[in-house]
């Protein structure tokens, strides 16, 4: 099995629950994808790094920084930084904090991220596009470079759409289609 497969499989065994559920962005679902019980496993951990590493250089983005909103961004951006360690241009991870901190420096951004970067926004898992969108204004801030947006999964809700229609191309992992067919299987 290659690690798309394997990545679509863990997130239907271990992250995709069925009920009522409300999501981030505040819409109601009766499918919910807790991304966590797989981005912060070690099994998740080994699958995602390489694979969005991978991806990112399929994109021909040529990223200096992975990083996103925190908590759902941060165990992809670090895995896909672990993977890159030995690559000649290893990728820096970083963490975009919910609100700045109100001591010590006050930042909204933590991490290595340096003005002019290159960056591919993580998300993990991507609805209405809300998140990437604040990780976005966030970069934006700190005067680096947003080149693209990568999803873990992609719930196809309009979220692609939207951070596409500011400019900002968008891949994903995989869908929440394809762990829904692999629920059924």
């Amino acid at each position: 099995m290659t690690d798309h497969p394997k990545l679509v499989a863990l997130l239907a065994e271990r992250s995709a629950k069925r009920g009522e559920f409300t999501l981030a962005s505040g819409k109601r679902s009766t499918f919910y994808i807790d991304a966590r019980l797989t981005t912060m496993s070690p099994e998740g951990l080994s699958i995602i790094g390489p694979l969005a590493l991978s991806v990112l250089k399929q994109t021909g983005w040529s990223v200096d920084a992975i990083g996103g909103l925190t908590l759902g961004a941060d165990p992809i951006s670090y895995a896909i930084s672990y993977a890159s360690a030995d690559d000649d241009h290893p990728l820096r991870g970083f963490t975009v904090r919910k609100e700045a901190k109100a001591h010590g420096t006050g930042k909204l951004l933590e991490g290595p991220l340096r003005e002019g970067d290159r960056v591919a926004v993580i998300e993990d898992v991507l609805t209405t596009g809300g998140s990437a969108l604040r990780a976005i204004d966030a970069v934006r801030a700190a005067a680096g470079t947003v080149v693209g947006v990568l999803a873990l999964v992609d719930r196809e809700e309009g979220g692609r759409q939207a951070i596409e229609k500011v400019g900002i191309p968008v891949v994903a992992l995989t869908t929440a289609s394809q762990i829904i067919s692999a629920l059924k299987s």
